[in-house]
């Protein structure tokens, strides 16, 4: 995607040029996964300026030093890596908060998805329970007065969701694998059930230990930046109180159809986000989507829209990639809203790439 430094505005012509540069030219990867979106942002702002001899009045006090490890990376794979953490708001917001949605379905389907912590960030009570540790998203995101959620925590770093008892699925940039320099290490992770908000101002902070679990080991991962993003990872137990997900193992979405998405957008407490429908579904490894989607909803899975409530919940992919999240206003961010067939869309890697890895041992 093109961005404008200063601003960050788009040009569409340029977002064109720019994004076929970007899936078609090799970069060679680099450790951009311990940046923020704002650190990488701030980071160009500030490289920028300096190379024009220009002022700027963008906050670029925030950005990393020039002389850190960013500044030996060539500013096209920074470009890249922001382009691959950014989400974006379609048409009408439809994102709501669990305690706004009664759909038994969609709750069924919310009861298998998980949050991706690290390590680091729970602390243990000694009474079967974990404290999170948690930042302001307005306050982290310097978001303006009136954007949607504002005053809720953040911390998840991805989503996943359970497709069999003891298996979870999530996008392959989440998860370190060999040697690869994206994502965290799977020692570091947590996969935590149950991060959500139960009513206005009441978010989950403390959680059973009984609902974080470890990961044991990669049963299958791939990352490529147009095509398939996906990690099935073994837990150290079965989970016994979420039911798994079915998936799609074969053949392919009807065109047009209709989808949800549920995730932590941002690291947000889980979010539920109906009204999308497929846009391209001709990409053998993936779909473009007009979901409602932020970075933390990397690894969020993205259901078929069913009438029949009978059926469990079906997986189509997991949310990958998309257009970048939020936009300066004056001096704080707002939320790119894109037409409903606008922008580029976000990328859902299928459910068919990695379905023959959920009965591995």
């Amino acid at each position: 995607m093109n961005y404008r430094y200063n601003n960050l505005q788009q040009n569409t012509l340029n977002n064109i040029l720019l994004y076929h540069y970007l899936m078609s030219e090799p970069h060679k990867p680099h450790n951009l996964e311990k940046y923020s979106l704002e650190d990488l942002q701030n980071y160009l702002n500030s490289s920028k300026s300096n190379t024009n001899n220009k002022s700027t009045n963008t906050a670029n006090k925030n950005a990393p030093n020039t002389g850190s490890e960013l500044s030996k990376i060539p500013p096209m794979s920074i470009v890249k890596g922001i382009y691959e953490k950014q989400k974006a708001i379609y048409g009408v917001d439809d994102r709501k908060d669990l305690y706004e949605v009664f759909n038994e379905r969609y709750l069924k389907a919310a009861d298998s998805v998980v949050a991706l912590f690290t390590i680091d960030q729970i602390t243990d009570n000694g009474d079967g329970t974990s404290k999170l540790s948690l930042d302001n998203f307005g306050k982290a995101y310097n978001l303006c007065s009136d954007e949607k959620f504002r005053d809720q925590p953040i911390g998840a770093f991805c989503s996943g969701f359970l497709v069999a008892s003891d298996k979870i699925a999530t996008a392959g940039h989440c998860v370190m694998h060999n040697g690869s320099n994206d994502g965290k290490k799977l020692e570091d992770i947590r996969f935590v059930f149950g991060f959500r908000m139960n009513g206005p101002g009441e978010p989950t902070t403390i959680i059973k230990n009984s609902e974080i679990y470890k990961g044991t080991s990669i049963l299958g991962w791939e990352k490529k930046d147009d095509g398939a993003d996906y990690a099935v990872i073994k837990l150290d137990h079965q989970v016994e109180n979420h039911t798994p997900v079915r998936v799609r193992k074969k053949e392919k979405i009807e065109d047009n159809a209709s989808l949800y998405v549920i995730g932590c957008p941002c690291g947000l407490p889980m979010k539920f986000a109906d009204g999308a429908e497929v846009r391209d579904n001709d990409p053998p490894t993936h779909m473009v989507c007009n979901l409602d989607t932020y970075g933390g909803n990397s690894g969020s899975p993205v259901f078929l829209d069913e009438i029949d409530d009978n059926e469990s919940p079906l997986v189509e992919g997991i949310l990958v990639r998309g257009e970048r999240d939020f936009k300066t206003v004056g001096n704080c961010d707002v939320s790119l809203v894109c037409p409903t067939t606008g922008c580029r869309g976000e990328d859902v890697t299928r459910t068919t790439i990695f379905a023959h890895l959920i009965d591995k041992e």
